[in-house]
């Protein structure tokens, strides 16, 4: 059953929590492309918001960055699995993200049961990065 209040509803946004939110940024803008498309700190709650992505919040979806000022290295659970991005070439995209220092986590290649072929990268907080194959975008 749809919940008729919610047929025009898109994703906006995923949020993380990150320790270094400089790292981040840089993982995600200088490695992955995205672009820093807004930064502002709370120093009432003592946290930090940025959304990357790769288009305007209006018609994309980003992901939010938070980052409380004093908080130790995020323990990530075992229920986030990963954030998904769809390449041309994900061969070349490893390649390169390696060159760059990137830990690339899985190689490459063509999923266990199917034909996708998929890799995996870690952003500086350990989240898992998926990079999928596709023919056009």
């Amino acid at each position: 059953m749809t919940i008729p209040a919610l047929s025009g509803a898109r994703m906006l946004h995923t949020m993380i929590r990150v320790y270094d939110l400089d790292k981040s940024i840089d993982f995600y803008t200088r490695l992955l492309g995205m672009k820093l498309l807004r930064r502002k700190d709370y120093p009432d709650g003592k946290f930090t918001l940025a959304f990357v992505g790769y288009g305007d919040e209006a018609d994309h979806t980003v992901i939010e960055l938070t980052h409380n000022w004093d908080h130790e290295p995020y323990d990530l659970g075992s229920g986030f699995g990963h954030i998904a991005l769809g390449l041309p070439d994900i061969y070349a995209a490893c390649e390169q993200l390696a060159a760059a220092g990137a830990k690339i986590t899985r190689a490459p290649g063509p999923m266990k049961h199917g034909t996708t072929h998929i890799a995996f990268v870690e952003d500086p907080d350990g989240y898992k990065i998926e990079l999928i194959q596709k023919a056009t975008l």
